[in-house]
């Protein structure tokens, strides 16, 4: 997740919800739909963890899905056929999104030193 302050083995499904701003049934559902790219580890009890690569295959399938408004069936067909470009164009949308937030931080920052003048 890299964002965390202490980098962990694996996280709950609760903690990959909570980062991804999914619901955690979504996830289950993804993973049954993309079976051959999410893949998280289970205990005996069926608890779902995952590890950094299975948090960024649910990136990529979120990225498909959501930001590039695919099927199911479209996110599969392009996972097969350029699954390396999928994962290029996700991770640019990735840093642009994060530019974009620290950009509505620095304006907010200006706006208030400009409404203490």
């Amino acid at each position: 997740m890299k964002n965390a302050a202490v980098s962990k083995m694996f996280y709950s499904i609760k903690e990959v919800a909570a980062v991804l701003e999914e619901n955690e049934s979504t996830l289950r559902y993804w993973e049954g739909e993309f079976q051959d790219v999410i893949s998280p580890r289970r205990n005996e009890r069926g608890v779902r963890f995952y590890s950094e690569k299975d948090i960024n295959d649910v990136r990529l399938i979120k990225y498909l899905i959501r930001d590039c408004g695919l099927t199911f069936e479209g996110a599969r067909k392009r996972l097969k056929s350029n699954k390396e470009s999928a994962v290029k164009q996700s991770k640019v949308v990735q840093y642009l999104k994060h530019i974009r937030e620290e950009l509505k931080v620095l304006k907010e920052a200006l706006d208030d030193v400009e409404k203490k003048r």
